[in-house]
């Protein structure tokens, strides 16, 4: 792996610039001067606005396709700021509204064959998260794929958070307009299926790839306009996040947005919505970010999000295309209940409040204290559950609240399966250097694998670089699961590439084909998804562990 010239969180010029001509090309609203990283041999074109700017009379509104343009040229030469979420500076990136921007990354000097294109769209609830995290610096996934043989372009983008990409209600829906943030993604991919050409990228090549919301974000758009298909991808990817979630419709949101504009100083205005546009940026985001007002989702809007997307899903009413998702051992240790759960009471409390007695009961009954067959296979034996700091019944909380994701995961691949879609599905169970015993193989936890991020960019001071410390056999985890990401962006297969079944010198075994899921039966058995690990040889395992529990919360679906 070459030394990285950007341990920072942006990617100025004067860090990757070299003797090399800068790098130009003409889009739309014409010429971008980009910068070339010669360390990498790539170019990069960054900070490009796709949208008009969200601010004055366009905040809380669906985005509009930028109208200006360059007549003397544009620099991209910069990462631009974060769209204001939930907690961003504790990343290191600037905010602001005017965010709009994505980030094109790729191969230089290879102009004949257009190239297959890799969108990242990034997760964190849809609060946080940015195109400019230094952690989802894609550098390094495409050069990995030129390493391969399959090069690659890169892009990544920003999209409004929290209310500002979500504010529902009434009065917003009375403009016609809605969930705004995934709006904002899906004209990202418009603009990709319309300039990406002029970097050397085929449109008729693009796989968008998510993780956590970024991956709900992916499932969002394959149902979007009720699962209509406008040519803007041709396969998937969605990790720890499925087009299967719980959908409130727009005015459910009513009373937080009356608190909204009662904190904002806007309460009897006779235009509410007009008077919030109106806020200072800064006193609406204090406002914003209280506890009772930060938890702003996707809604039912009767357009982008036509019905309940469980509704949709059932329905097959989606963009049916391969793809690839998978869940990781223990999903939900950062976001079990933190409080301490020592009882069975406290353990049927923390259920969520629209289940039935008699569905908790069961769900109780599935998940005991003391399960053996729970989320911490890695858990080292003289771990006692008197030790444990949240609380007695920690591993078989941590176990169900995990398994929503995972049941989530599994009606997912069931589902392609069903339908004869391609659905190549996996099983992370690799720990990071930041993750302790009692973390396991957590939410997050592949991300730096799959982007090939060996060197850790953007992780410190806030967690440890995730493979400091750690033997040779998770980089070649890492170089596996980055290149099977990599051949699915080519030829939608991640088996298709040279030198996989060698992937593991470590462990010096072959690795075998990672299989499509496919429908149970009685002649072959539960279907197959790949584990990645790291303490042995990554490899096919049956689809099968805590059955029983994961078919009762996909009953719910």
């Amino acid at each position: 792996m070459k030394f990285s010239l950007f341990l920072g969180t942006a990617l100025a010029a004067t860090q990757v610039a070299s003797a090399h001509e800068d790098p130009r090309v003409t889009v739309k609203n014409g010429t971008l001067t980009g910068v070339y990283n010669s360390q990498y041999n790539q170019d990069y074109f960054l900070g490009i606005p796709y949208a008009q700017p969200p601010v004055g009379n366009r905040r809380f509104r669906n985005p509009a396709s930028y109208n200006e343009s360059w007549a003397d040229g544009r620099d991209a030469k910069a990462l631009g700021p974060a769209c204001i979420g939930y907690g961003s500076s504790a990343w290191g990136y600037a905010a602001s509204e005017d965010c709009l921007l994505l980030n094109v990354y790729r191969p230089a000097g290879l102009f004949g064959k257009p190239l297959p294109v890799l969108v990242w769209i990034f997760g964190g609830g849809f609060v946080q998260g940015s195109g400019s995290d230094a952690r989802y610096n894609l550098t390094f996934l495409v050069d990995r794929s030129v390493e391969m043989g399959q090069p690659i372009i890169a892009v990544n983008l920003n999209y409004r958070l929290s209310a500002w990409g979500f504010l529902a209600s009434q009065e917003v829906a009375d403009g016609g307009d809605s969930n705004f943030g995934l709006r904002d993604q899906r004209l990202a991919l418009q603009w990709v299926h319309e300039n990406i050409r002029a970097f050397g990228g085929d449109p008729s090549q693009v796989t968008i790839w998510g993780q956590s919301a970024g991956g709900q974000s992916v499932g969002r758009q394959l149902l979007a306009y009720g699962g209509r298909d406008d040519d803007l991808f041709r396969t998937a990817v969605m990790d720890s996040g499925y087009p299967i979630s719980d959908d409130l419709p727009q005015n459910a949101s009513q009373a937080q947005y009356n608190q909204l504009v009662a904190r904002a100083g806007c309460e009897g205005q006779p235009d509410t919505l007009k008077c919030l546009r109106e806020v200072p940026t800064d006193q609406l985001n204090t406002a914003i970010n209280t506890t009772a007002l930060i938890n702003w989702r996707p809604a039912i809007d009767n357009d982008f999000i036509a019905v309940n997307s469980k509704q949709q899903f059932r329905n097959g009413q989606f963009v049916r295309v391969p793809i690839i998702t998978g869940a990781n051992t223990a999903e939900a240790t950062g976001i079990t209940p933190p409080s301490a759960i020592n009882t069975t009471e406290q353990f049927r409390a923390a259920l969520p409040s629209s289940y039935t007695d008699a569905f908790k009961d069961k769900i109780v009954e599935l998940y005991p204290a003391g399960m053996a067959d729970n989320s911490f296979p890695n858990l080292p034996a003289d771990y006692i559950p008197s030790a444990y700091p949240y609380g007695l019944q920690y591993l078989n909380a941590a176990t169900y609240f995990s398994d929503r994701l995972i049941a989530s995961r599994r009606a997912t691949c069931q589902r392609w399966a069903e339908l004869g879609l391609p659905a190549y599905c996996y099983h992370f169970n690799a720990i990071p250097a930041w993750a302790g015993p009692l973390d396991g193989s957590a939410h997050f936890a592949e991300v730096a694998f799959a982007q090939y991020n060996l060197l850790g960019v953007g992780y410190a001071p806030n967690r440890t670089p995730p493979f400091q410390g750690l033997g040779n056999e998770f980089r070649d985890l890492a170089r596996l699961m980055a290149s099977d990401y990599i051949a699915f962006v080519n030829s939608g297969d991640p088996n298709r590439w040279e030198g996989r079944r060698d992937a593991a010198p470590t462990n010096r075994q072959a690795v075998e084909k990672w299989p499509r899921y496919a429908r149970a039966s009685r002649c072959l058995g539960d279907p197959l998804v790949f584990k990645y690990d790291a303490n042995i040889t990554s490899k096919p395992e049956r689809d099968n562990w805590r059955k029983e529990g994961i078919a009762l919360i996909n009953s719910l679906i």
